[in-house]
């Protein structure tokens, strides 16, 4: 195995490029190297993990790392499946600082010898985005047009949208392509707004990448069977298929992946109307689950997924088979969450419309759908005037005045009014700070209640992200990095300072994964086996283990998470706890404290339950 991480920097003004060797020892992954490359140069930072083209499934993630424009600190987001065409160009990271003069493509391709041969190219990305299917999609077939053929292998392209430069959540998506076609198995490195920022810091749109490469790469079979036989009593294969059963089908409840399990399971927990729902009385909810989800929108999902069997992977070979479809639609959770219940939508048709039309924008899905249901409720409450916003009509948030596949439909309609008017900055919609300062800024005008209804995580001074769409306390916790699974989102209650221990130690295992370019999915064996494969390979388990502590503390010590400023955000944990003792029957002595404490002042209780998980998370990173 290769002693030595291969950096490829790149300086987008001047073309300028080298390559730089850092120490496996010193460094281990995307992760640690990237927040040190960041805190350097302010780099954006794209690479895999030192696994990545291995025998182990799911080990080709493509880590994306920097200062997020839109958390306002160090931020990581990822992409399934794009590390392993990544692998051929014989790097393990490339770091792009500078600007660019004109809006450009990154073109990068290595072939058979040591060098990469690294291009920056103009391109007129207004004409483009408004070209054929629009936007990313647009922009990944110009690519591969104009520079596909050049590869002697499948390329694979990153693609940035529209969102990119008028707001601060702008994504990067790219999708697997297969016998010289691009698929619609589009995948994403959402979060953060790392689109934002390759396009605002450096002016490059798109990045297309592949060669042919090949390195020393892991794939020993029987020694890695072997491994897993002496700590599971089970083969990789095996124990791999077990352990991603969510994500591919669960016999349990007739369904897979997040969409399926999730909402299959949820019951009264669900999240709906911006959030309304959790002011609803618990059987108005299982009304609302049982009428508009199980009935029809999980229904629909099941007859035209599951049961035909509609499923791929992310591009690298795995039993998860995660990537739901429908047509060219591909059916995660949290994107068809924000803009399906959550902004009143519970058609398949009426969510396909507008998430598409957000993912072609380029949007952090999940921040977009968040932002589109809290301007909905705002536009019902008559807060905001449609004029103000751009728009032609009103949503629908009247539950008993519900048509599940017409007003869904409405909804998704004015939703897509409100994307569209968000990218062409009609009226008061201006996102380019981000949603945060928008808010506040019509907080000024307006008064206090339109910020009200926002429930987002805020950051330092300017930071904010829309939370994981989850009921449950950690999904809102002040931790270094928000948005992702670095906390526990199990539905249980937990006293506060334990919540923010168990926080950590999520953020601590995940950050494992992800330094090594491991997807979640994998995580019923590769949190316990990771260590001892870097271990077996390597000889630096005890060093690896602790580069993740002191990883996780460097990052914590950037912590400037700030208590939950709108009202429906305290409100989120106030009624969950209500619900946890009043339809749950939890009535341990810690909860009811809590319950108690909300019912005098839910404003000092929020204070001082925020501040007890600050307590736990702040000790459990502490380096020394």
């Amino acid at each position: 195995m290769d002693e030595n991480l291969k950096v490829l920097m790149i300086d987008a003004q001047s073309s300028f490029y080298r390559v730089d060797r850092y120490k496996v020892g010193d460094f281990f992954g995307p992760v640690d190297l990237g927040l040190f490359l960041s805190g350097r140069y302010n780099s954006l930072n794209i690479g895999t993990g030192l696994l990545a083209g291995s025998i182990f499934p799911g080990s080709n993630r493509l880590v994306f790392t920097g200062f997020s424009p839109a958390w306002g600190g160090f931020y990581i987001s990822s992409m399934g499946g794009a590390g392993l065409v990544f692998d051929n160009l014989g790097i393990n990271l490339f770091s792009i600082i500078g600007r660019a003069s004109t809006p450009s493509l990154l073109y990068l391709n290595r072939t058979h010898g040591e060098e990469i041969q690294v291009e920056i190219h103009p391109i007129n990305i207004k004409k483009i985005w408004t070209e054929g299917p629009g936007g990313i999609y647009s922009l990944m077939e110009y690519a591969y047009i104009h520079f596909g053929k050049r590869y002697e292998t499948d390329p694979r392209i990153l693609a940035t949208g529209p969102s990119a430069e008028v707001t601060n959540f702008g994504g990067i998506a790219s999708c697997p392509i297969k016998n010289g076609k691009l698929t619609p198995v589009d995948t994403w490195a959402g979060r953060g707004g790392f689109g934002s920022k390759l396009v605002k810091d450096h002016n490059i749109y798109a990045i297309i990448y592949g060669g042919t490469y090949i390195d020393e790469d892991f794939r020993d079979r029987k020694v890695v069977d072997q491994w897993f036989v002496n700590k599971y009593k089970k083969k990789l294969a095996v124990k791999d298929m077990e352990a991603t059963t969510k994500y591919r089908f669960d016999p349990k409840f007739q369904t897979g992946g997040t969409f399926g399990v999730n909402y299959h399971t949820m019951g009264g927990r669900l999240l709906a109307f911006n959030y309304k729902s959790i002011y609803m009385k618990e059987d108005e909810r299982l009304k609302l689950h049982k009428n508009f989800i199980l009935d029809h929108y999980l229904k629909q999902f099941n007859e035209e997924t599951i049961i035909p069997k509609k499923q791929k992977t992310c591009g690298e070979p795995c039993a998860a088979l995660c990537k739901k479809m429908n047509g060219i639609y591909k059916k995660d959770y949290e994107p068809y969450q924000t803009m399906g219940p959550l902004s009143g939508i519970f058609d398949q048709r009426a969510a396909e419309k507008i998430v598409h039309h957000a993912d072609m924008y380029g949007f952090d899905a999940i921040s977009i759908g968040g932002v589109v249901s809290w301007l909905m409720e705002n536009l019902v409450e008559g807060r905001i005037a449609l004029e103000e916003v751009g728009i032609s009509k009103k949503p629908i948030f009247d539950i008993d005045n519900f048509d599940v596949v017409g007003t869904s439909m409405h909804n998704a309609e004015v939703g897509i009014e409100i994307l569209d008017s968000i990218i062409e900055k009609r009226g008061i919609m201006d996102l380019s700070e981000g949603a945060r300062q928008f808010a506040k800024n019509l907080a000024k005008d307006k008064g206090k209640e339109v910020l009200d209804s926002f429930i987002y995580v805020a950051f330092a001074r300017r930071g904010w992200i829309v939370p994981n769409q989850y009921w449950t306390p950690g999904a809102l916790s002040p931790m270094p990095i928000m948005g992702k699974y670095y906390m526990y989102y199990g539905p249980d209650f937990l006293p506060p300072r334990e919540l923010g221990r168990l926080n950590a130690e999520r953020f601590k295992k995940e950050i494992m994964l992800d330094n090594l370019g491991i997807c979640r999915f994998h995580r019923g064996w590769a949190e316990d086996m990771m260590p001892e494969v870097i271990g077996s390979l390597y000889g630096l388990k005890d060093r690896f283990l602790e580069s993740v502590s002191i990883l996780t503390s460097r990052i914590n010590s950037r912590n400037a998470s700030v208590f939950w400023e709108s009202n429906r955000t305290i409100d989120f944990l106030y009624e969950f706890i209500k619900r946890k003792v009043e339809i749950e029957g939890n009535n341990s002595k810690e909860i009811l404290y809590w319950l108690d404490e909300f019912k005098k002042d839910k404003n000092e209780a929020a204070f001082s339950f925020w501040y007890e998980i600050h307590k736990g998370i702040q000790e459990s990173l502490r380096e020394f």
